[in-house]
């Protein structure tokens, strides 16, 4: 049967185009926050500080509203390729997607990939044209381009006959009719009940509900959020825990406490039952992916597929000099747990240990991701060190494949010689280029996704700050040739100290600098980059020598350049692959595997010789 007071939707989109600003207004039109209160800030669903920080949703999460007496449970998902494990999970949840599309920008990579996902759960479509208050708007183009979209992805004729809403997320308007301007959001709700189908049941039918986000509750234990596909579910009632693996074993459990979303709250109910979206604490054990079933039946649903991870990065206990300073959890014991701890809940992610103490390969969906996973890590008090990311490599047919990345520019013509030659020595394939108007245009490419290492910071530098860059998953395909995309080498302190204006005077002359006077460094850690291939093993610490001879140019106060001072991204982007990134809650250093001169040069002449 049809629940057909329930409507369960996704919103996807590519990152920034107003997914989260759209749940801001549908939220406020609902009545479920007061307008001139606190509680009403922007984009309230990005509750994580790094989310807020950055801009962009990196967890999905689940919101609900009540329209004429019908529940509309809306999950607001990341637009970020990299986060894509978690739009894979929770699109099982719904029966319908909003697609949210700029209406300068058009169609972006991560609309392609997000899409993509939405169209193969055969989820039935609503397009919505936002930001029609930008300048430059082009709806009309828009339009044509996202049918485009659909088609190049495959959609079936009923999901092609897509319904288009023209919005403003941050003014609060909608309408269906692309000359006029709606009073208010009301128009994208009535398209939601008319167009998204209501959920198919059966509350007869033994319990069935896969948990598909993990969260936490410091009484209650663990909290499993999902959809209940079958039967109903009453507070206190034993349910099983199960997974194809496990069925002759599954993990028998208590629902303690039943959950319901509204608004912005959680409010408990006493039962649930098929259709709703509602989160369940007190299942100890509970893993993303488990079936909560009923024990009288125990039936596994379909597994969650996740797509394999591209990126892999090696965790390893801090060893440095200043080991313990800063940082409260310091040990392969507390790294391991915390690995392990994120591993349930985040999907995308893969944790394996390596030979040796305190060392962990994690693998990822992008850079993105696992660097998100070292700036939460250090906010919590963890201290590591980490290296440079490698791409994971594939073999089929005797052929080594690797990941690619399609690649989206949108630049000032007057830049486009330096972006070509950029991208040229980094054996990107033009696919598309298009003109934007007002002298900007368009490149697409499919790059190999380690080309991409430090490739933001380049692009930004030669487009003045002006470029905009987007990249998505795009294929394995057979490894290209790519020639050492680092030039320059690096100075390395030679010893213990405090670094002096005197020292990194002279030092400016040969390079770039990473420190400033009176910072602490050890031998082994990168003060900076030479402006010559090689290292140079240098000592930022030395004085000036005091001599009884007066010169006019003695007197002289040192004129330093200010350091460049690279952040966490920044800093994995440009380490080579004998080199680490110390992470500590108040520190980002630079610094060799091997700290000692002496070593590090035998090691590299063993390398040389085998």
């Amino acid at each position: 049967m049809e629940r057909n007071d329930v409507r369960n939707v996704a919103i996807i989109a590519h990152v920034d185009h107003g997914k989260t600003t759209i749940v801001d207004s549908l939220l406020k039109f609902s009545g479920q926050f007061d307008v001139k209160s606190d509680e009403a800030q922007d984009m309230v669903l990005d509750s994580n500080p790094l989310e807020r920080e950055r801009g962009i949703t990196i967890l999905a999460k689940c919101t609900s509203v009540n329209y004429k007496g019908n529940t509309i449970n809306i999950v607001d998902t990341p637009g970020h390729a990299d986060f894509g494990s978690e739009v894979e999970r929770v699109l099982k949840m719904v029966d319908g997607a909003i697609l949210m599309v700029d209406a300068a920008e058009g169609p972006m990579p991560q609309t392609r990939f997000v899409l993509r996902k939405a169209l193969s759960l055969g989820l039935k479509p609503i397009v919505i044209i936002n930001k029609m208050d930008k300048p430059f708007a082009n709806p009309s183009g828009v339009v044509d381009a996202v049918f485009e979209l659909f088609m190049k992805l495959g959609a079936t004729d009923d999901q092609l006959d897509f319904p288009i809403l023209y919005a403003s997320g941050r003014e609060g308007w909608a309408s269906k009719v692309l000359e006029e301007k709606s009073a208010d959001i009301s128009p994208v709700f009535e398209t939601i009940m008319t167009h998204i189908p209501p959920p198919k049941v059966d509350v007869e039918k033994h319990l069935q509900m896969q948990i598909t986000i993990l969260d936490y509750n410091n009484f209650l234990g663990s909290v499993g959020v999902g959809r209940i596909t079958n039967g109903t579910v009453k507070k206190g009632q034993p349910v099983a825990l199960v997974t194809e693996k496990n069925v002759s074993s599954p993990k028998i459990t208590k629902a303690v406490r039943i959950d319901r979303f509204y608004g912005l709250r959680k409010e408990e109910v006493e039962s649930a039952s098929a259709g709703d979206i509602i989160a369940i604490a007190g299942l100890e054990n509970v893993e993303v992916g488990d079936t909560v079933c009923s024990i009288d039946n125990i039936l596994p649903l379909e597994p969650l597929t996740i797509d394999e991870p591209t990126v892999s990065m090696n965790f390893l206990v801090n060893d440095s000099p200043f080991a313990g300073r800063e940082g409260k959890l310091l040990t392969s014991r507390h790294i391991k747990a915390r690995l392990e701890k994120e591993a349930q809940t985040n999907v995308g992610l893969k944790i394996e240990i390596l030979d040796g103490e305190g060392k962990f390969k994690v693998s990822g969906r992008g850079e993105l991701h696992l660097t998100v996973l070292i700036e939460t890590m250090r906010r919590e008090g963890f201290e590591l060190a980490v290296s440079s990311p490698e791409v994971i490599y594939r073999e089929k047919g005797g052929q080594v494949l690797e990941p690619m990345e399609f690649l989206t520019l949108d630049i000032d013509s007057q830049y486009q010689g330096a972006v070509f030659e950029l991208v040229g020595k980094r054996s990107a394939k033009l696919e598309n280029m298009v003109s934007e108007g007002e002298n900007r245009i368009r490149l697409e490419y499919i790059i190999p996704s380690r080309a991409l290492i430090g490739f933001k910071n380049e692009f930004l530098t030669n487009t003045r700050g002006q470029g905009i860059m987007h990249h998505s998953f795009y294929d394995y395909l057979p490894k290209a040739a790519i020639a050492q995309l680092r030039t320059n080498g690096v100075f390395i302190t030679k010893e213990r100290g405090k670094t002096t204006a005197y020292a990194l005077d002279n030092l400016q002359t040969s390079g770039q600098l990473f420190v400033e006077p009176g910072m602490e460094v050890y031998e082994g850690m990168i003060v900076g980059q030479n402006s010559r291939e090689n290292d140079l093993v240098v000592n930022p610490c030395k004085l000036k020598k005091l001599t009884n001879m007066r010169s006019k140019a003695a007197d002289d106060a040192p004129m330093l350049t200010p350091p460049r001072i690279l952040n966490l991204e920044q800093a994995v982007e440009y380490i080579a692959s004998d080199e680490l990134v110390e992470v500590t809650p108040n520190s980002i250093r630079l610094r060799k595997k091997v700290l000692d001169h002496t070593l590090r040069k035998r090691y590299s002449k063993n390398e040389s010789e085998e």
